[in-house]
C-alpha cells in the first residue's frame, strides 16, 4: 500500500498526457508482457475450477476495471475531498465483508485498528488545503446541475469494489499463488480495457509523448500491475482480511511523503495528526495477540 500511494502521487502528469482508459490500457499491457512466466500453471497447482473463474474475473472487473470507473467518474461529479472521506470507509467495509463472505471473527483490537484507520483517512482529507477551492467548484460548475448524488453513489460503489477486491483476493489465495492470481487478473484487465484503449489510441498522437513520460508509465505500470498485488496477494495469503484492510491508510500517507519529498508540498498540522492517528491503526492490526505469545513463550528452547 505505500508503493501504491508512491505511485498514485507520481503518476500524475500521466493522467495530464494520456486518457484514463488508454493509460488503463497501457498499464496492464506493458504488466502482462512483464508477467508472461507467472502466467504458466505450476505442476503442484490444482485445476482451476469454474468457481476460481469467476473469482478471478471478479476480482479484475471490481478491484481493477469497475473500481477505476467508478472512482473517476465520482471525483468528477463531486470533488476530490469528498473522495478521500468516502475511500476512509475502505478498512470498515473490508472487515464487515471479511465478517460477512469469508466468516472472519474479527477480533475488539482490530476493529479499533479499523476505527483509527477511518479517523485518519478522513482526517487527512478534511485537511487538504484545496478544500475550500475544490468545494466551490464543484458547487459552481457542471457539477452542481443536480449531480453530485450521483458522485457519491459512484464513490461509494468505488469503496465496495476496493473491499471485493480484498476479500476475493483473500479467498483465491487459499487455492493459487500470488504469481497467478496477479497475472491472471492483470490478463483480465488487459481484455477489459482493449476496446477502450484500441479506440482511444487509434487517433493519439504517441509521438508528441516525451521520453519522460514513457518511463513514469513503464514505472507505474510495473507497480501497478505487478509489484503492488504481488506483495498484496502475499500479505492476504497470511493474515485476514480485516486485518489487510487497515494497510489501505498507507496509500495516503505515503502519498503525502512523496509530494512532501518529490513535489514540494508541506503538511499541516492537522495533516500530522491525521497520520499518527493513521499509523497507530497500522499498529495495532500487527501487534501479536495474547494467544500468539502464549504459543511463541510455549515453543520458547529451554536452556
Amino acid at each position: 500500500m505505500s508503493l501504491v500511494g508512491c505511485y498514485v502521487a507520481l503518476s500524475k502528469p500521466l493522467a495530464a498526457v494520456l486518457p484514463v482508459l488508454l493509460l488503463a490500457w497501457l498499464r496492464f499491457g506493458i504488466g502482462g508482457v512483464a508477467m508472461l512466466h507467472w502466467l504458466k500453471k505450476p505442476l503442484d497447482e490444482p485445476a482451476l475450477t469454474p468457481q476460481t473463474k469467476r473469482l478471478l474475473f471478479l476480482e479484475s472487473f471490481l478491484g481493477n476495471f469497475l473500481f477505476t470507473i467508478c472512482m473517476i467518474y465520482g471525483v468528477s461529479l463531486t470533488d476530490a475531498v469528498s473522495a478521500g472521506v468516502t475511500m476512509a470507509a475502505i478498512p470498515a467495509a473490508v472487515a464487515v465483508m471479511g465478517w460477512a463472505f469469508l466468516r472472519e471473527r474479527v477480533a475488539p483490537r482490530t476493529w479499533v485498528a479499523v476505527l483509527c484507520a477511518v479517523i485518519g483517512i478522513g482526517l487527512f482529507s478534511l485537511s487538504k488545503q484545496e478544500h475550500i477551492a475544490q468545494t466551490s467548484q464543484a458547487l459552481t460548475g457542471n457539477n452542481g446541475k443536480n449531480l453530485a448524488w450521483l458522485g457519491h453513489w459512484l464513490l461509494m460503489g468505488a469503496v465496495v469494489c476496493e473491499a471485493a477486491y480484498t476479500v476475493i483476493g483473500k479467498k483465491l489465495t487459499a487455492s493459487l499463488g500470488p504469481k497467478r492470481i496477479t497475472s491472471l487478473i492483470n490478463l483480465w484487465g488487459f481484455v477489459l480495457t482493449t476496446p477502450f484503449g484500441l479506440y482511444l489510441a487509434w487517433d493519439f498522437p504517441f509521438a508528441t509523448v516525451g521520453w519522460g513520460t514513457w518511463a513514469l508509465l513503464l514505472f507505474y505500470a510495473l507497480a501497478a500491475c505487478m509489484w503492488t498485488v504481488w506483495l498484496w496477494m502475499t500479505g492476504l495469503k497470511a493474515v485476514p482480511a480485516a486485518q489487510g484492510g487497515v494497510f489501505s491508510v498507507m496509500l495516503p500517507v505515503s502519498a503525502a511523503a512523496v509530494g512532501v519529498v518529490a513535489l514540494g508540498e508541506s503538511l499541516t498540522t492537522l495533516q500530522l495528526i491525521a497520520f499518527a492517528i493513521a499509523l497507530a491503526s497500522v499498529v495495532l492490526a500487527t501487534l501479536p495477540s495474547r494467544a500468539a505469545m502464549r504459543v511463541r513463550q510455549n515453543h520458547r528452547p529451554v536452556d
